[in-house]
């Protein structure tokens, strides 16, 4: 039977917000009646600048975040960013420290990141959150980079798996798993991220799953953002209210990997550009399948696409509001992958 695990992406409005701690989250994983967690270690608003939701890397706090997920029997698994040795290595001595086996990291892309920016939508906690410039060279850069830290995962029997991160196409990082060769550096498939490169979730998952070792379970819609490059943007909401066909996804990932968990990170509310060109994955255009439209999720006079996974920027209101829809999201979301986990066992 596969294990659920809840990423602390999906509740990311309640740690910035210091409304939840590490440890509440993993009561709540818990609640929610999961088997696991990803712990997320990016900086972001209102998180530690180094250890992002996890806090801290202090020996007596990993230890009683050690303890809480041994006494829950809860298996755990670490998401940063970067490929240089020195941070990995920092990353490993963390997860040795907590029991985590699996880290999931991706290739940077920060090639125009020295301008001036204001707001979180515009990238002031964390550049992922939007379209920078794209430079394939970077791969190339990244094998060697990679290769490093290989005698490191190999000692401490600890795997990395390399997101799909809404720049990269799937054959470009099966291209890059198969020139470092090694069983410790596998690939992260994240069910949603491909579309931010123009590329079919299912052709990724085919793509990728041989290579998977870990998993990112969610959903999305398209929405129209006229003041976008490409007048749309890529929309997170609860597992099975858009318009991915999780099921089939998730079958096309069982069938060609060998994977025993799911990671669940509910990005909602949260809305991410297109970050490469119209085709870079094989799809030119919005409006069929899962690229098909939505209206905005909310009032656009209110809040604009780029403003939902910030609301506290808009007020104190909306951000009540949201913390709510987040949870309530988070929750249906993990019981919506149970059940699918269900019916591919009952197959």
């Amino acid at each position: 039977m596969i294990k659920l695990g809840l990423d602390t992406e999906s509740l990311h409005l309640w740690f910035q917000n210091k409304r939840m701690d590490i440890f509440g989250f993993i009561e709540t994983a818990h609640e929610f009646g999961l088997d696991g967690v990803m712990i997320n270690i990016i900086s972001d608003y209102g998180l530690d600048p180094e250890w992002g939701t996890l806090e801290s890397c202090d020996p007596e706090h990993l230890a009683k975040v050690k303890a809480l997920l041994e006494k829950y029997h809860m298996y755990a698994e670490i998401a940063t960013k970067g490929i240089t040795y020195s941070h990995l290595v920092k990353v490993l001595d963390v997860a040795e420290a907590i029991g985590a086996d699996i880290i999931r990291t991706y290739i940077p892309i920060t090639l125009n990141s020295d301008q001036e920016r204001k707001t979180g939508g515009e990238g002031k906690y964390d550049l992922g959150k939007i379209r920078l410039d794209f430079d394939p060279a970077v791969f190339d850069q990244a094998v060697a980079t990679l290769q490093e830290i290989i005698p490191q995962l190999q000692k401490r029997r600890i795997k990395i798996g390399l997101e799909n991160h809404e720049y990269e196409t799937s054959e470009e990082l099966v291209d890059v798993v198969k020139r470092l060769n090694s069983p410790w550096i596998g690939l992260h498939y994240d069910f949603g991220n491909s579309m931010m490169a123009w590329e079919d979730p299912e052709k990724a998952a085919r793509n990728m799953a041989p290579y998977t070792v870990t998993t990112h379970f969610k959903d999305h819609i398209v929405i129209p953002c006229p003041e976008d490059k490409y007048g749309y943007v890529v929309c997170g909401v609860p597992a099975g209210e858009g318009h991915m066909d999780l099921p089939r996804l998730l079958s096309v990932l069982l069938d060609h990997s060998s994977i025993t968990r799911l990671n669940v990170e509910m990005c909602y509310p949260y809305c991410a550009q297109f970050k490469r060109s119209p085709g870079a994955g094989g799809i030119d255009h919005v409006g069929e399948g899962c690229f098909a439209v939505e209206p905005p999720l909310f009032d656009p006079q209110v809040i604009q696409p780029s403003q939902y996974y910030y609301p506290q920027e808009i007020s104190q209101e909306l951000l009540e509001e949201f913390l709510i829809k987040q949870m309530d999201g988070a929750r249906a979301s993990a019981e919506y992958a149970k059940k699918l986990c269900r019916e591919y066992a009952g197959r």
